[in-house]
This record gives structure tokens, sequence and C-alpha cells, in this order.
């Protein structure tokens, strides 16, 4: 079962539950996932695409739930954290802090980078293999932690 497959699926079944709030997130998927087909010339998304999609919209509902949370608004910051999780249920599963300075270390050997002038050679690759595994800002942070040593 394709991506697309999946959310349509489960945008299905909620609104057989009349689950509200659950729909409302999974249609903001298909949404962008439908944006996405029609800008292409294939009309088609892949799951890597989709899943990319997907890493965004789930940033996006953070950002704006720290927002609400610091405006105290309690009611609008729950619905986002809600839409938040059932999004994360679509996200491959993100590495902890021993895997993410595996590959780190694993990438300073292959690249051959010694100080934090090689920082751009690693987050190149870094970034490429750990799409959607790992998140930028974290993958930057063990880069510079480990370049450090």
């Amino acid at each position: 079962m394709s991506f697309t497959e999946r959310i349509n699926a489960d945008i299905k079944s909620a609104m057989l539950a009349r689950e509200k709030e659950k729909l409302a997130a999974l249609r903001d998927i298909k949404s962008k996932l439908l944006l996405e087909a029609t800008s292409g010339a294939s009309g088609e998304v892949s799951d890597e695409t989709a899943i990319k999609i997907c890493v965004k919209l789930h940033k996006q509902r953070m950002e704006t739930y720290a927002l609400y949370q610091a405006q105290n608004r309690e009611d609008l910051a729950a619905e986002e954290l809600f839409q938040a999780k059932v999004i994360e249920a679509y996200l491959p599963q993100m590495l902890n802090e021993e895997e993410l300075r595996a590959e780190v270390l694993a990438a300073k050997a292959s690249t051959g980078a010694q100080g934090p002038q090689d920082m751009g050679k690693l987050m190149g690759v870094l970034s490429a293999k750990l799409a959607g595994k790992a998140d930028g800002k974290a993958i930057a942070a063990m880069v510079k932690e480990v370049l450090a040593q």
C-alpha cells in the first residue's frame, strides 16, 4: 500500500468514526500531497517525497504549538499538539542520540573530516542520508560536537 493510499484509507476510517480533529490533520496531509502531485510532471508522489512533506507538516505543527504555549493559548496548543501526534504516526522512527552519533562518526571516518572546517562536507552527506530520520538541527549539533573533539 502506497503512502497516498494509506492516507486515503485512514481518512475514510476517520470519517466513519467521526474523528474531526484527526480528519483535519489527515486532510491537510492529503492536500499537500495533491499539491505536490499536480506540480510535478509525473502526477505521482513518491513515498520519500510524502515523508518529507509529513516531516515539514509535523515541524510546522510543533512550532505553532510552542507559539501557542508562549501566548498561554492552551485550547489552540492542545489542538496543534494532537494534529502533530497524528502526523507523527506517518513518520519513520527517528534516530536516538546514540544512533545519530554512530552515523556521524561513520560519516566522519568515510569523508576524512578533521575539524570544524569540514562541517559542510559532513552535513551534505548526513543530510541526504538521514532525511526524515533526524532533525537537521540535531544533526548539526552532533556534527559540531564530534568535530570539536
